[in-house]
């Protein structure tokens, strides 16, 4: 089953998803965003796909298609799967923009340094390597996913981090910021928990088009 938006969005099913009205929730994400925060997306493929497993994850992007699991828990599940993944293909378009001035790498960081020195207290030990690195780390994921638990960690990044997946990353704290900027009209918590990614996301929000 497939099916095409009013923008032109292509959208193919190679697994039904059950319980969830897809098209709403397209619908819904193509309302909220603005229309260059969607330009890089051309195709929105459900289904099931190795990447899933190999990575514990349930959607990606890749060649402006995002791949999202068949499998959902409700319209918000979807909803916010759609726009951690539309945060990753502005990586791409708007790269230089989000990170050249480095404002949301060093706010990154300095949480980093923080959890590490917090953590090591609770005797949660890990080089500090691994809270300097930008890059995902499986290891430090393992560390903070299996060693401590997301659970815990959630109480402990308490004001630090939207949630322990921001953590993981450089681009995981954005792409999780930028959800966080659309699921929350409000803002107030983003602004003060994440302020640097704040400001960057709304000065992408108000560019009609790149002039570079």
């Amino acid at each position: 089953m497939d099916f095409y938006t009013p923008t032109g969005l292509h959208v193919y099913m190679q697994q039904p998803v059950d319980g969830v009205d897809v098209e709403e929730v397209i619908h819904k994400m193509e309302t909220v965003l603005p229309q260059h925060f969607r330009d890089e997306i051309e195709m929105i493929i459900f289904g099931w796909f190795d990447e899933f497993e190999e990575r514990n994850i349930n959607a990606f992007y890749n060649d402006n298609a995002i791949y999202v699991s068949h499998l959902q828990d409700d319209a918000a599940d979807l909803y916010d799967d759609l726009i951690h993944e539309i945060a990753h293909s502005l990586e791409e378009a708007y790269g230089y923009e989000i990170y050249a001035d480095e404002d949301i790498k060093d706010e990154f960081l300095r949480k980093r340094k923080y959890l590490h020195d917090v953590l090591w207290k609770l005797g949660y030990r890990a080089p500090l390597s691994f809270f300097e690195d930008i890059e995902f780390n499986q290891e430090f994921d393992d560390f903070l996913y299996k060693k401590i638990g997301y659970d815990k960690l959630s109480t402990i990044m308490s004001g630090m981090f939207i949630s322990p997946y921001a953590a993981t990353s450089l681009r995981e704290y954005f792409a999780t910021a930028f959800t966080e900027y659309f699921l929350d009209s409000n803002h107030e918590f983003l602004k003060k928990v994440s302020p640097a990614a704040f400001y960057k996301i709304n000065m992408l929000k108000d560019m009609k088009e790149l002039d570079f």
